[in-house]
């Protein structure tokens, strides 16, 4: 496993720094949901909630498939 060690500015905190990290390389595919939540320290639940604060999705639906989902009869 790689390492990177960088210096905070003042005012971010690692904690925080972790977790914007991990939701970015979720958002963009190179980690995976579970493997997002493990690297920042949360469960996926949890997570998916702070996806969610920072208005990223848990889930990529296209939006096509979701209205042929609805239509479906």
């Amino acid at each position: 496993m790689n390492a990177l060690k960088i210096n905070l500015p003042p005012g971010v905190s690692q904690e925080d720094a972790k977790l914007l990290l991990m939701i970015k390389l979720f958002e963009t595919g190179k980690l995976s949901l579970e493997q997002a939540a493990k690297f920042s320290g949360y469960s996926k639940r949890t997570f998916i909630e702070l996806l969610g604060k920072y208005g990223v999705p848990g889930l990529d639906y296209p939006a096509q498939d979701l209205e042929q989902e609805l239509n479906y009869d």
